[in-house]
C-alpha cells in the first residue's frame, strides 16, 4: 500500500498575492492533516511570479506551526544556492521547534534561470557537480559532533533531520543509491527518465544507517472533482501554467478555461503528452484506476500529489477526493 503525501507549490493566482497563497498553503496543510496525508512538502523556486515558497524554510515554519502531526518539509532545497552549514542551521532550528516532523529534500538544480541564480549566489562559481560533496557535508552537520570538531551547526548537530535526494534525471538516482537515502523523482513534470532512474536506484542501492532498503517517492498530478467535466475544467489552470513555463512565460496561476485542450497546437499537445503518464483527471473512480495502474507500473512506495487548481476550495476538495479514492491502494 502506497503512502500519500502533498507537494504544494504555494500558487499565487491571477488577482491574488503571496499573502493569500501562503495562507492557503497553511489551510490546505491543515486539511491534509485531517485527511490522513503523511507529509506536506513545499519547494524552492526563485523569480517565479506564481510561486510563493522561495523562502522555503520560512514557509515550512509557517505550516508546521499551524499543524500538529503531519510531517512538513522541503521538496526541495536547491543546495547549490546555499552553504550546507546554513541549511543545517535552518532545518536544525525547525527540528528543534517541531521535533520529529521535519523533512529535508535536496536538489541540485538552481530552481530558477541562470540570471536569477547569479543574483542568488553573487557568483556562478558554485558548482552543481559538487552536489554530492555538499550533501555529505550537510549530513555531517546534522549528526552528533565528533571530538574536536571545529564547526558545528547550532541548532542542527545531533538533530538527524532525515534527508531525501530529489531528481529528474539519472544523477539523483545514482547519488541516492550510493548514499542509501530515499529517492524522490519529479515525475509530475519530467517523467521521461523515470523508469530508468528507478531501475538504477533500486539496482545500485546500498543500505545505510538511514535506510535498509530502497524507498521511492514519485510526484503525481491529480485533479479530482465530482464529475469528469468539472475536473477537466479545473485542470486547465495547471496546464496553462505548465505551458507558460515551458515556453518561457512563467506567471501567476491563471483561472481555468473551458475546452482549453481543444485550443492547443501540435507543439503544445506534444508538451502536454510528456506529463500525461503521471497525471489523473476525473472522478474519484477514474483517479483510483489511474493511480492503481501507475503504482503497478512503478512500484512506488509513496506518491506526493500535486494539484495546481485556481480555486482554493476546489483544490482542497480535489485532495479530499484523491485520498478517499486511493487510501487503500
Amino acid at each position: 500500500m502506497a503512502t500519500l503525501s502533498v507537494l504544494d507549490l504555494s500558487p499565487i493566482v491571477e488577482g491574488g498575492d503571496a499573502r493569500q497563497a501562503l495562507n492557503n498553503s497553511l489551510k490546505l496543510a491543515q486539511h491534509a492533516e485531517t485527511m490522513g496525508y503523511h507529509r506536506y512538502w513545499v519547494a524552492e523556486h526563485h523569480n517565479m511570479r506564481g510561486i510563493a515558497s522561495a523562502a522555503t524554510a520560512v514557509v515550512i515554519g509557517h505550516i508546521a506551526g499551524g499543524t500538529r502531526t503531519i510531517r512538513v518539509g522541503a521538496g526541495g532545497i536547491m543546495l547549490p544556492n546555499h552553504a550546507p552549514l546554513m541549511v543545517a542551521e535552518q532545518f536544525g532550528t525547525l527540528e528543534a521547534l517541531y521535533p520529529g516532523r521535519i523533512d529535508l529534500g535536496l536538489g541540485r538544480a538552481p530552481g530558477t534561470d541562470g540570471v536569477t541564480a547569479q543574483a542568488l549566489r553573487r557568483t556562478l562559481n558554485s558548482d552543481p557537480n559538487k552536489f554530492p560533496q555538499d550533501v555529505v557535508e550537510l549530513r555531517e552537520y546534522l549528526k552528533d559532533p565528533k571530538p574536536q570538531q571545529s564547526v558545528c551547526a547550532v541548532p542542527g548537530y545531533g538533530s538527524k533531520v532525515p534527508l531525501y535526494i530529489l531528481g529528474s534525471s539519472l544523477f539523483g538516482a545514482q547519488l541516492a543509491a550510493i548514499l542509501g537515502l530515499p529517492f524522490a523523482f519529479a515525475s509530475h513534470f519530467a517523467p521521461q527518465a523515470m523508469q530508468q532512474a528507478l531501475e538504477i536506484y533500486r539496482q545500485e542501492f546500498q543500505p545505510s544507517d538511514h535506510l535498509a532498503q530502497p524507498y521511492v517517492m514519485l510526484g503525481y498530478n491529480i485533479c479530482a472533482a465530482d464529475d469528469e467535466e468539472e475536473a477537466i475544467y479545473l485542470r486547465s489552470s495547471g496546464l496553462q501554467a505548465y505551458l507558460n513555463l515551458r515556453f518561457g512565460r512563467p506567471g501567476e496561476l491563471p483561472p481555468p478555461v473551458r475546452n482549453f485542450e481543444d485550443s492547443l497546437d501540435d507543439q503544445q499537445k506534444m508538451v502536454m503528452d510528456q506529463i500525461s503518464s503521471c497525471a489523473s483527471t476525473g472522478t474519484p473512480q477514474q483517479v483510483r484506476g489511474d493511480v492503481q495502474q501507475f503504482l503497478d507500473t512503478t512500484g512506488a512506495d509513496e506518491l506526493i500529489i500535486v494539484a495546481q487548481i485556481y480555486d482554493h476550495a476546489a483544490r482542497v476538495h480535489s485532495y479530499k477526493l484523491a485520498m478517499e479514492a486511493c487510501r487503500d491502494l
